[in-house]
């Protein structure tokens, strides 16, 4: 077998793909990542998750599993010890596998659950907290314009010039496990960081490094929301951002980019040290979003539960395999799922999964970049009616959730059995179906409207098309709706393979018998024997 692969895993939160300036944003800085897709990487540019927030989305890449298959669809059901992953199967085939705690994937309740999965956690929190907004007053009192929209703009600096957080601690972190590996193993590290996530805040020189002059047209409500998932309409109401200038709406998209910036750099700070150390060649390198965030599309900030815009389904998806593995690097326009990244990494690894799972490989395409990989990709989300689903809204306050929490317009409008409906999305290179259980379906001619405005669910036009993605998405389900164990379980115990052949067993052959269904054979096995000593 070749020498396994070092793996760097690096996962920042709620990054939409647009976000990379590669990806056409003439207003982004991401100066690593481009270098990193244009010369040693592929940047998938059709890269889609499978659910729209963090722990379903983490626990469907971690094991290729679409959500729906093990019921990991919720904030508060993650992999229980029953349960592999992607990390676990690396630990269990000789890997070093380092992560920060910040996972999102594993409960933390269960004692030693951490361990099952990795080798080292980083918990962190040794250093003092880093200075705060430069206005801690932004947010407003309850019930005007800023109080929902997650807006905190420029960060104070240290006295050295910093605003040291959290993802710098946990960066760092890796970075010394990095030059301290051990030599025996190879090394896998799962960076889970916070940024971009909201709220919209960061310092010099990321603030004001964007020219708010380069940003891109913000994609503006429908006329009629109504025409869109409930959810949006609830969303908005509650947010109250329909004051907001564009001026306004451009400083909190430019600050969200400026966030991205950061992670950028904290990207390149980590690949100069794999440099460094002379392993970066021998490193097979991914960087992968979970989701991506409405960032003032559609009139509202954050992210949904049941929605499947572009902004929120589509993200970054970099991967730079070891040097043995041949490789195209730029961007391709292949459809891929999120659950791909865990097919991906076991093929380079060379690691044989330990569940069946419905991830693809992508070392192909790893080498034609266009090639056709998928021609549908699926995301899915929401709940039935009355489900105990994500229990975040009945945790605040004796009525539910509490106003003063800047998730409330979110949280509130999900106790709504209708605006928190179980959808699910089906997308090919031009169409976007959405399957609502309890509301109007939506359906978008992409190459005719990009930035998913008309619904045309109810156009005869598109009645044919319509008809083949119902059709797909419902093949799609029965392929995938569960799966079968490697474990095989014995439907007899010894007690029963006893009881049932002693009457069988030839003379004199009892003690034998009792030996060999003590060693463990199987019914089938103790039958065999039996039958061949009677003809015997």
């Amino acid at each position: 077998m070749t020498k396994r692969p070092n793996i760097i895993i690096f996962n920042p939160d709620q990054m939409r793909a647009d976000s990379l300036a590669h990806m056409g944003n003439t207003a982004s800085i991401t100066p690593n990542l481009d270098a990193f897709a244009r010369k040693d990487a592929v940047s998938f540019s059709n890269a889609y998750c499978q659910n729209t927030v963090c722990v379903p989305s983490r626990c469907s890449f971690l094991t290729g599993l679409y959500p729906h298959i093990n019921g990991h669809r919720t904030m508060s059901y993650m992999l229980h010890s029953e349960e592999t992953s992607l990390l676990k199967e690396l630990k269990e085939a000789g890997y070093y596998v380092w992560m920060n705690s910040r996972n999102d994937f594993l409960p933390a309740q269960v004692k030693g659950i951490f361990d099952e999965h990795a080798t080292e956690t980083f918990y962190g929190g040794e250093v003092p907290s880093p200075p705060g907004l430069e206005n801690p007053q932004i947010r407003g009192e309850i019930g005007g314009e800023n109080f929902y929209s997650f807006y905190n703009g420029r960060l104070k600096l240290d006295e050295k010039g910093e605003n040291y957080t959290a993802d710098d601690e946990d960066i760092d972190a890796a970075i010394h496990r990095i030059k301290n590996r051990p030599k025996d193993k190879p090394l896998c590290i799962f960076l889970g960081l916070m940024y971009p996530h909201p709220p919209y805040q960061v310092e010099e020189p990321y603030f004001n490094a964007i020219d708010r002059k380069k940003l891109k047209k913000r994609i503006s409500p429908p006329e009629d929301l109504t025409s869109k998932a409930s959810i949006l309409k609830g969303i908005e109401e509650k947010q109250n951002l329909k004051s907001w200038s564009e001026e306004k709406w451009d400083e909190l998209r430019s600050t969200y980019l400026g966030m991205c910036m950061k992670v950028d750099t904290q990207f390149g700070k980590l690949c100069e040290v794999l440099k460094d150390e002379g392993i970066y060649d021998d490193t097979a390198i991914f960087v992968l979003s979970d989701h991506g965030d409405y960032t003032g599309d559609y009139g509202i900030v954050e992210k949904s539960q049941n929605t499947f815009e572009d902004c929120l389904v589509n993200i970054p998806l970099l991967i730079k395999p070891q040097r043995d593995v041949e490789i195209d690097p730029g961007i391709s326009n292949s459809m891929v799922e999120l659950i791909d990244f865990y097919a991906t990494v076991m093929d380079l690894a060379d690691v044989q999964p330990t569940h069946n799972h419905f991830g693809q490989s992508l070392r192909e395409v790893l080498v034609e970049r266009n090639k056709e990989h998928r021609k549908y990709v699926f995301t899915e989300g929401g709940r039935l009616k009355g489900e105990v689903h994500c229990s975040e809204y009945r945790n605040f306050g004796e009525n539910g959730v509490s106003p003063l929490n800047p998730y409330y317009p979110r949280l509130k409008t999900q106790a709504d059995d209708t605006a928190h409906t179980k959808a699910t999305m089906i997308r090919s290179e031009r169409y976007k179906y959405v399957r609502r259980l309890y509301e109007k379906d939506e359906f978008y001619d992409l190459e005719k409207d990009p930035d998913e405005i008309n619904n045309l669910i109810d156009s005869r036009e598109y009645q044919g098309e319509r008809s083949k993605l119902q059709l797909e998405m419902l093949q799609w389900y029965q392929e995938t709706c569960d799966i079968v164990p490697f474990r095989n379980d014995d439907r007899f115990s010894p007690e029963m393979i006893w009881n049932k052949m002693k009457k069988s067993c030839p003379k004199g052959k009892l003690e034998e018998l009792k030996e060999l269904i003590n060693s463990g054979a199987s019914f089938m096995e103790v039958m065999n024997w039996v039958n061949k000593r009677e003809r015997g």
